[in-house]
């Protein structure tokens, strides 16, 4: 029986990993790269300026 409750700590972190993996990646997936490639943009047009 302590075997079985030794095995259940992994399986329960497993599964608390994925859910929160699959939170995180949620959250994530909203935001757009919009401003960063606004930026790099910019970044490029500077360069070019320069002699």
């Amino acid at each position: 029986m302590a075997a079985l409750a030794w095995l259940l700590i992994p399986l329960l972190a497993a599964i608390g990993a994925g859910l929160w993996g699959s939170w995180a990646n949620r959250t994530r997936s909203t935001r757009s790269d919009g401003p960063e490639l606004d930026g790099y943009a910019r970044f490029r047009k500077a360069m070019e300026k320069q002699p």
